[in-house]
C-alpha cells in the first residue's frame, strides 16, 4: 500500500494543478485512468516545457501531444485564425488538417493563402500540390508543381522531384517518375520511393534505399520510419515474387 502512497499523490498535484490552469479536460482523464504513464505524459507536456527550452524537451512534447489530444494543433490553429484573419494563420489551419490526413478540408485553406498572400510562396504552393495528390488530384498536383519558382535548396528540390514522380506515377507515367527516382536516390536517403512496375529497376532502387538506411543512426532512421518499413516490406514482396 505504501507504493501507491507517492503515485497517488502524484495524481492529486497532477489533477489540481490541471484544474487550476485550465488545461483540456482530456488530462483528467489521462491521469485518472493511466496513473503512472498519464502523470509521466503531464509533467512531460504542460509542466517541463515551462522549465526548459530544450529541442528535445519540445519534440518530445509535441509527440505526447499529438498521441493523447491529436486535434489541439487544430483547435489553437481555427482559434488563432478566428481571432486574426492572416495569410499564415490559413497555412497553420490547412498544415494542421493535413496533418490529420484531412486533406480535402486542408486544401481550401492552401488556396485561400495563396490567393490572399502579396507574393509568391513556394513552400505553400508546394504544400497545395501535396494536398492535391493526396486527394487524388495528380493531374493538378503536376500543374501546380511545374509552375512553382525555382528554389536554390538542394533538399526542397529534392522534395518537389519525388512529389512530382509520385504524381506522374498516378496519372500513369511511371517511365518519367521511375527516371527521377533513380537520380533523387543516388543523394536522397528519405521520401516515399515506390514500385512503377518494372520490377528489376524498382528492385535496384528500394535496394538502394535500405543500403542507405543501414547507415543511418536510429535517430535518423525514426524521422523517417514510416518510408523505412514500407521500404523493407515492398522489398519483401518484390524479392519473393
Amino acid at each position: 500500500m505504501i507504493f501507491y502512497l507517492p503515485i497517488l499523490l502524484l495524481q492529486v498535484l497532477c489533477v489540481a494543478h490541471a484544474v487550476k490552469t485550465g488545461r483540456n479536460s482530456i488530462w483528467i482523464m489521462v491521469i485518472l485512468f493511466l496513473p503512472m504513464a498519464g502523470c509521466l505524459a503531464y509533467l512531460l507536456v504542460e509542466i517541463v516545457p515551462g522549465l526548459t527550452g530544450h529541442r528535445r524537451v519540445r519534440t518530445a512534447r509535441a509527440a505526447v501531444v499529438r498521441k493523447i489530444d491529436p486535434e489541439r494543433e487544430l483547435r489553437d490553429a481555427r482559434e488563432r485564425l478566428e481571432t486574426a484573419d492572416t495569410v499564415d494563420g490559413r497555412i497553420r489551419v490547412g498544415d494542421a488538417l493535413a496533418a490529420l490526413g484531412r486533406w480535402d478540408d486542408a486544401l481550401p485553406f492552401y488556396h485561400q493563402a495563396i490567393d490572399r498572400a502579396p507574393g509568391r510562396d513556394r513552400r505553400t504552393e508546394l504544400k497545395l500540390a501535396r494536398a492535391l495528390f493526396e486527394t487524388g488530384d495528380g493531374e493538378g498536383a503536376l500543374t501546380v508543381i511545374d509552375a512553382l519558382p525555382p528554389t536554390e535548396s538542394v533538399g526542397d528540390a529534392d522534395r518537389t522531384f519525388l512529389l512530382r514522380a509520385r504524381a506522374l506515377e498516378h496519372v500513369g507515367k511511371p517511365d518519367e517518375a521511375l527516371a527521377i527516382y533513380g537520380d533523387i536516390v543516388t543523394r536522397y536517403p528519405g521520401e516515399e520511393l515506390i514500385e512503377t512496375g518494372r520490377r528489376a529497376e524498382a528492385l535496384e532502387i528500394l535496394g538502394e534505399v535500405e543500403h542507405r538506411m543501414r547507415r543511418l543512426t536510429r535517430q535518423q532512421r525514426a524521422a523517417e520510419a514510416d518510408m523505412y518499413d514500407w521500404a523493407e516490406a515492398r522489398l519483401r514482396e518484390l524479392r519473393a515474387g
